[in-house]
């Protein structure tokens, strides 16, 4: 059986080092992951091609909104969020998913974090979709989301209406205010939270979905202050623990190795212990 992972660019994807990882320490040794570069004028042509063998694709940028099209049905997350990293086929079917929102839960489960009724979401790109999405799930009644543009917090709201989440928009110049909600969420390119320095609150989480360079400045300086982080690596294995359990049709991810192989094939960083796994 075969999955792979596409989108432009894609050297740079990991996501063959946690599923291949995955697929070793479950015993699928007639199971391979690859990557494969693709634009979205040819998603659809390339899906097209595959026969009964494969069995799901992983779908980053610039995929994700184009991947509801080439699909028979959609989850309710991926249909709300109005996109998908996640394209599940099985008999004859084409599902496609978002295991973003769900990863970014699971991530903040993992160190203890079930709740948070006020999330603040920096910027306001294809990111901040699951970002909406999680904070739903967490049960959050308020999300503020701090953007350097106006009209992509318009693009948001209907993606929130969707969600049932209250959104408030604010201007990149009050980012500072952020470190008030309860979990901060950073979606935006590396570099432009370098100078951001927000005020904490005393129990306030931060995740920062960028995972390299690591640490952030901007994680950097909230750990100094005592705050909890959570970095891009911990959403890219939760989000590809999920797909593999939808690809593979099993009902557990083997985590522990998939979280080894992710972090080994990272030089800069350090496996965390063993503890800290769910």
């Amino acid at each position: 059986m075969r999955a792979a992972v596409l989108g432009k660019p894609i050297e740079h994807s990991l996501s063959p080092v946690i599923h291949n990882a995955g697929y070793t320490a479950a015993g699928l040794h007639d199971w391979t992951y690859g990557r494969h570069e693709c634009d979205e004028p040819a998603l659809a042509r390339f899906v097209d091609s595959l026969d009964e063998t494969w069995a799901g694709l992983s779908l980053t940028m610039p995929l994700k909104e184009v991947a509801l099209a080439v699909a028979d049905e959609a989850t309710p997350v991926a249909e709300a969020i109005g996109a998908a990293n996640t394209l599940v086929l099985r008999g004859g079917r084409r599902v496609a998913d978002n295991t973003d929102a769900p990863g970014i839960v699971d991530a903040l489960a993992d160190i203890g974090v079930k709740e948070a009724n006020e999330v603040a979401v920096l910027g306001a790109g294809g990111s901040a979709r699951g970002a909406l999405a999680a904070a739903k799930r967490l049960g959050a009644y308020t999300v503020t989301v701090y953007a350097r543009r106006r009209e992509a917090v318009a693009e948001l709201e209907p993606v929130a209406e969707r969600l049932g989440v209250r959104l408030k928009a604010k201007g990149w110049d009050e980012a500072g205010f952020a470190g008030r909600a309860d979990l901060v969420i950073a979606t935006v390119p590396k570099g432009v939270t370098d100078d951001l320095r927000p005020v904490w609150g005393a129990d306030t989480v931060l995740f920062d979905i960028l995972y390299d360079p690591w640490p952030t400045p901007l994680a950097a300086a909230a750990e100094r202050e005592g705050v909890r982080v959570i970095d891009g690596l911990a959403l890219l294995l939760a989000q590809a623990a999920r797909q593999w359990t939808q690809f593979t049709g099993l009902d557990e991810a083997p985590v522990a190795a998939m979280r080894k192989a992710l972090y080994q094939a990272v030089p800069s960083r350090t496996v965390p212990p063993e503890s800290s796994q769910p």
